[in-house]
């Protein structure tokens, strides 16, 4: 029969319960701005994000031996109704376009069709969605989604072409300013240097709290009579 361990117990209790205490007052909205600990953690580590994921510099100057370089190619729209909102974003970016149903063909500068959408994901980047809304007249997410399906698109076709260099300024656009410029709108770019003390009291305090429960787990076990230990014979 199994052995209590009162002191154990009770230990375990405590670690248990204080653990839960802490847990709901992660959960509180306490952390300003009505926000709780893990809403807080979150909002801290995409600004640490968005401050460590500025490409578009880059990009920009990958992207310039591409001014001038012409391509000419029909795009397929995988929907329809994505066809109006390429169009009128190729057009004002200063392609030439033709629509037949979901198809458009294009024929323009490749570097300077990818400066247009290197500084809309600038603007975009610097929460400055305005720019981008004021140049299209439509809402400036749906025209960074825009441009990222003409560039997935465009990618695959100049891929196809064996335009191999061509392809790799085109997907870099798409993945390292368009993506990052659409994920990160609207919120504030840190630095890390900015929030080390943060960053190492959260991974801290995150290894603590795991060993924290653990140790309640322990305790209440070796209170109640439970062991790993071998039996003796």
């Amino acid at each position: 029969m199994a052995t209590m361990n009162k002191k154990a117990l009770l230990k375990g209790i405590f670690l248990a319960l204080s653990f839960l205490g802490i847990l709901v007052l992660i959960f509180s909205p306490v952390f300003g701005e009505g926000k709780n600990g893990l809403v807080w953690a979150d909002d801290m580590f995409n600004k640490l994000s968005k401050g460590s994921s500025y490409f578009i510099p880059t990009v920009r100057e990958d992207n310039k031996k591409f001014v001038g370089r012409q391509i000419s190619t029909i795009l397929k729209m995988e929907k329809p109704e994505q066809t109006k909102n390429a169009i009128k974003v190729l057009t004002i970016a200063g392609a030439q376009t033709e629509a037949n149903g979901a198809e458009i063909k294009i024929i323009a500068d490749l570097g300077s069709l990818m400066e247009k959408a290197i500084k809309d994901s600038d603007d975009m980047y610097k929460n400055d969605g305005k720019a981008v809304f004021g140049r299209y007249g439509f809402d400036e997410k749906e025209v960074m989604v825009t441009w990222w399906n003409i560039l997935k698109l465009l990618d695959k076709q100049l891929k196809k072409d064996g335009m191999i260099p061509e392809a790799k300024i085109v997907s870099d656009t798409m993945k390292k300013a368009v993506e990052t410029a659409h994920n990160f709108y609207r919120i504030e770019a840190q630095k890390v240097t900015e929030k080390a003390g943060h960053m190492i009291g959260l991974l801290t305090f995150y290894v603590f709290y795991t060993m924290w429960w653990g140790f309640a787990i322990y305790y209440i076990f070796e209170g109640l009579g439970l062991s790993l230990s071998k039996v003796k014979h």
